[in-house]
């Protein structure tokens, strides 16, 4: 009787342990979901922070739309650059999408703003828009996410909306697998370099890529695009960057490889007068050095008519202009950031310093950005003695309330 009894006790006390560990187990997984498993944004450096900054995505209701070609051939037009611009970014997916798209255009309508910018590659490598342009639909980076850019295109313009195409120059994914050639390489064993993420870069001192961005602008504003907007442009900023074959002839330096492509897009664009601007990181209005990545202010504003630096407050490190955190700071950062770019353009020979034309943060990193700390960064740009500026955010949802509806002011 009694090893009975201690039988029937050793098998309770068994399903009780196996209970109550299925239960830590489950316990674990919840938390684990709950704490941890969430997309975290960190600042342990100035430069792997500006890597973090959002980028675009695709709404999931958002399938690429059938081809379809209108009855009449839809005019080319283009509109003059304003003596301001106030512009919202569209990812390729939202400018696709009348259900996403039209609300933003209203926005426009209704409110200060005057310009948009809409990726024509965006950071994947792949191109928006569906185009005739055979070269570039031979190398199969064409993805027809908006199926008639030119309608689209000229319905803007009757709205007098200025449109500014924006091409993610040497971050591009799909090229590189299609072009390993073309790629950045590591100087270990010469295969793609990728970063932390796994991303790959185009080769800045590739004349091929060189070719191929400018194809690629020249139907952009073939088909209406009002100016070309160049972001991406830089070596990588993370991962094993010791590692990379910067392709360096004796006595050049990244930013040298830049300048020269930088050139050559000046020389090729502006025979058909087309209007650029540049894309460069926040921190380059304050430092002398190209941080690694090639990018020098003085060595991108002579090539281009505008000149964007990425002065969003959630990005720069703590500390930087004696915040803890800078993302709280809006105006003052950002106040600080476009006098030192104002300081770099005068001390340049024939450079206006209306060429800056600063990106602001229209986005919850660091802070939640609320209308009173977008309005903030505008007057730090506006107090600066500047007048135009450009809103990202990567899911495309401003705040309206951050916008004067009087679009004469």
């Amino acid at each position: 009787m009694a090893s009975k009894v201690i039988k029937m006790l050793s098998k309770k006390n068994l399903k009780i342990f196996l209970l109550v560990t299925l239960a830590f187990i489950i316990c674990g997984v919840i938390i684990y979901f709950i704490f941890f498993n969430s997309i975290k944004y960190t600042t342990h450096s100035a430069i792997s922070s500006l890597e973090d900054v959002p980028q675009s995505s695709k709404p999931s209701d958002i399938t690429i739309p059938p081809i379809s070609q209108p009855p009449t051939p839809v005019p080319v037009t283009h509109i003059q650059t304003p003596n301001y611009v106030k512009a919202v970014y569209l990812s390729s997916w939202v400018a696709g999408s009348p259900k996403y798209r039209d609300p933003i255009i209203k926005l426009i309508d209704d409110t200060e703003l005057n310009s948009i910018v809409i990726d024509i590659k965006d950071s994947t490598g792949r191109i928006g828009y569906i185009t005739d342009n055979q070269d570039l639909n031979r190398i199969g980076s064409v993805q027809g996410r908006i199926p008639n850019i030119r309608s689209l295109i000229n319905t803007l313009h009757q709205k007098n909306i200025y449109v500014i195409g924006r091409i993610a120059v040497f971050q591009d994914p799909y090229m590189t697998k299609i072009k390993p050639e073309w790629s950045i390489v590591k100087n270990s064993d010469g295969k793609v370099w990728k970063d932390n993420k796994g991303l790959s870069f185009l080769d800045p001192a590739n004349q091929d890529v060189w070719k191929y961005i400018v194809s690629i602008a020249l139907d952009a504003h073939s088909e209406g695009f009002d100016e070309i907007n160049f972001d991406y442009i830089r070596y990588p900023s993370d991962g094993n960057i010791q590692d990379i074959n910067y392709h360096l002839t004796p006595g050049k330096t990244r930013s040298d490889n830049l300048e020269s492509f930088f050139k050559y897009l000046s020389l090729e664009l502006k025979k058909d007068n087309i209007t650029m601007s540049a894309d460069l990181f926040g921190l380059t209005t304050t430092t002398n050095d190209d941080m690694g990545i090639g990018q020098l202010w003085e060595k991108t504003l002579p090539y281009f008519d505008f000149v964007s630096p990425m002065v969003y407050p959630s990005h720069y490190p703590s500390g930087q202009y004696g915040f803890k955190n800078p993302a709280d700071h809006p105006y003052e950062v950002i106040s600080k950031a476009l006098q030192s770019a104002i300081k770099k353009t005068k001390a340049m020979q024939d450079q206006d310093i209306h060429k800056i034309r600063p990106w602001l943060q229209d986005f919850d990193l660091g802070a939640v950005y609320t209308k009173d700390k977008v309005r903030l960064e505008m007057q730090a740009v506006y107090d600066s003695g500047l007048n135009s500026w450009m809103l990202w955010d990567p899911k495309n949802k401003y705040t309206p309330s951050a916008l004067k509806l009087d679009i004469n002011q």
